[in-house]
């Protein structure tokens, strides 16, 4: 740890310092912090959710925009008709 330092001209050679050790790092693996395994599940699941929801207000537009249920299927990857058995109540 360094010490604190007492003059502005100290403060800023330790600005430099700290500036040099920053630029000149590489990061290496133990360096990653490690998320457990079921934060990491959680988290996963949230990022599904918010996706699901960003699709259905995205199928809800397209359907406003008069897309037909084939294209949007075909957009997420899937036959029209379970497009529209999934997202045809909240697209409504």
């Amino acid at each position: 740890m360094m010490p604190m330092p007492r003059s502005l001209d100290e403060m800023m050679a330790q600005a430099d310092d700290l500036a040099d050790r920053f630029e000149a790092y590489e990061p290496e693996p133990g360096d990653r912090d490690t998320v457990a395994p079921l934060t990491q599940l959680r988290l996963a699941a949230l990022k599904r959710a918010e996706a699901e929801r960003e699709i259905a207000e995205a199928v809800a537009n397209a359907r406003r925009s008069d897309t037909s249920w084939k294209a949007i299927g075909a957009a997420v990857g899937t036959s029209g008709e379970a497009a529209r058995q999934r997202y045809g109540k909240r697209a409504s």
